[in-house]
């Protein structure tokens, strides 16, 4: 028996390309990609990064949209809490969760997730891999 030809119109065919294959790159990207980049995930951060990560959350206010855990002034219900936040399998639904794929988000959440409320705040990439250790570390 035949196999039914699905034709999609090039203009739905182009707007799925163009959400899927950044969802793909992030994706890929959370994966790993090739064998020796990178430096390693942290399996257990010491004191002082989970400090220094947990200080740079209250300093660029992520606060002001989520409950994070011993961060002062971050109590808002705008965005999702943050509590446990190393216990969710996916970021913001659609990217594997992991230190690395977490810095990458809070650098540019809309290049996961295109439309996402979460705005970009300018965050360093040194910061960002510390601030993700630390939401990581919260179980």
């Amino acid at each position: 028996m035949a196999r039914p030809v699905v034709h999609l119109s090039p203009c739905r065919s182009t707007r799925m390309r163009t959400r899927a294959l950044p969802l793909l790159a992030a994706w890929l990207a959370a994966l790993g990609g090739c064998a020796g980049q990178g430096p390693p995930e942290p399996t257990q951060p010491d004191r002082t990064s989970l400090a220094h990560g947990r200080h740079l959350l209250a300093q660029y206010q992520c606060g002001s949209c989520h409950v994070i855990p011993d961060v002062a002034a971050a109590r808002s219900t705008v965005g999702p809490t943050l509590a446990a936040f190393g216990r969710r399998s996916y970021i913001a639904g659609h990217v594997p969760n992991g230190v690395d794929a977490l810095a990458r988000w809070i650098i540019e959440p809309a290049a996961f997730a295109p439309g996402t409320a979460m705005p970009s705040m300018g965050v360093a990439p040194d910061d960002a891999r510390a601030m993700a250790i630390y939401l990581h570390a919260q179980r």
